[in-house]
């Protein structure tokens, strides 16, 4: 069984945390079986946001029994004060709790500082002054955002996306993290879904003693793989590095991680996996993708106005507009049995 303290937190959890995005997607009654199963597993720290539509209130009604025995971490997108505290509010409210172990200021495209003229970070200092916080927090996609908080010295934790995929500027962020006692939580793990070796993920983290992977969890099966890994925690194997540089070598460069903050397109675009469906069809089932509704989505595409709003959006950078074209070329080239 591993370990992670979260830094200055103190908070000290099993090296498996619950993200709960996902969970957003099944039923109430869904939701609560697989929150709970992965309580009673063993699995103590759960990630969620305002943003998550009813991801709170299902953790809420899953776990408001055992809160004294859990960490919650959610966020707020809001950019101003008087959002901060209706998010704050109604979060508490969702979740079934008076306060929030980790509160997070979700993707901001700017660092909250005191006197930065948004009132945010104080609004989150009297949160903690009245006890509704414990630790502060900031989630991002943008490495000159996250290197901005971690040299403030203001957060206690840092959440940002982490896995063997990962560039070398993102280790950085992490070993700045230790060194500065910030507390380290890893999003898009299995880099929303590309990855679809969970040992080699778990097994590339734990390398990592400061990293707390958040696993995004829908399903009881993918639940249970990584519940094995609380008493059989994958080892950095000859085998799986070969299985790593693999994929460093087939996923390198320019592609979609799926975050969607490109979305919404204004012609409905699903951007964030049309981006990247050249690559889900090879690293997943892909008979969803090419069916008839599938079809229908991919197709979309040519209806972009090549107004560059998803690409203005996107925190890597990206050509998103290229990225769609490129992937529909690929996709259609595949349906007519040319490729896949």
């Amino acid at each position: 069984m591993t370990n992670v303290t979260l830094g200055r937190t103190g908070i000290t959890v099993n090296k498996n945390g619950f993200g709960a995005l996902p969970v957003q997607r099944v039923s109430m009654e869904e939701a609560v079986k697989i929150l709970r199963k992965a309580y009673e597993g063993g699995i103590t720290f759960f990630d969620t946001a305002r943003a998550y539509t009813d991801s709170e209130e299902k953790l809420g009604n899953a776990l408001s029994d055992v809160r004294s025995h859990i960490c919650l971490a959610t966020k707020t997108m809001s950019t101003t004060v008087d959002g901060f505290w209706k998010d704050l509010e109604t979060s508490l409210t969702l979740l079934k709790t008076d306060h929030v172990d980790v509160y997070q200021f979700h993707n901001p495209s700017f660092c909250p500082k005191p006197e930065d003229g948004t009132g945010l970070y104080e609004a989150a200092l009297k949160a903690k002054e009245q006890g509704k916080i414990r630790f502060i927090g900031i989630t991002n996609h943008r490495l000159a955002v996250a290197q901005e908080a971690i040299d403030s010295g203001l957060y206690d934790t840092l959440q940002f996306p982490f896995c063997y995929l990962s560039s070398d500027k993102d280790i950085h962020l992490v070993e700045a993290c230790k060194t500065r006692n910030i507390g380290f939580i890893a999003m898009k793990s299995l880099s929303g879904g590309l990855i679809n070796n969970s040992a080699a993920a778990y097994a590339f983290a734990d390398q990592y003693d400061n990293v707390l992977p958040i696993w995004g969890i829908q399903k009881e099966a993918e639940l249970d793989e990584f519940l094995s890994y609380i008493t059989q925690p994958p080892a950095m194997t000859g085998q799986i590095r070969e299985l790593i540089e693999k994929d460093r070598s087939q996923l390198s460069g320019s592609f979609c991680r799926g975050c969607g903050y490109c979305m919404p397109c204004p012609v409905g675009i699903e951007i964030n996996n049309c981006a990247r469906m050249s690559l889900l069809l090879r690293r997943s089932p892909s008979a969803a993708h090419l069916s008839p509704a599938g079809q229908e989505k991919m197709m979309k595409i040519k209806d972009c106005l090549h107004c560059n709003q998803c690409m203005s959006h996107c925190p890597y950078g990206l050509n998103t507009p290229q990225l769609l074209a490129e992937n529909l070329k690929d996709y259609e080239e595949i349906l007519a049995g040319k490729k896949l």
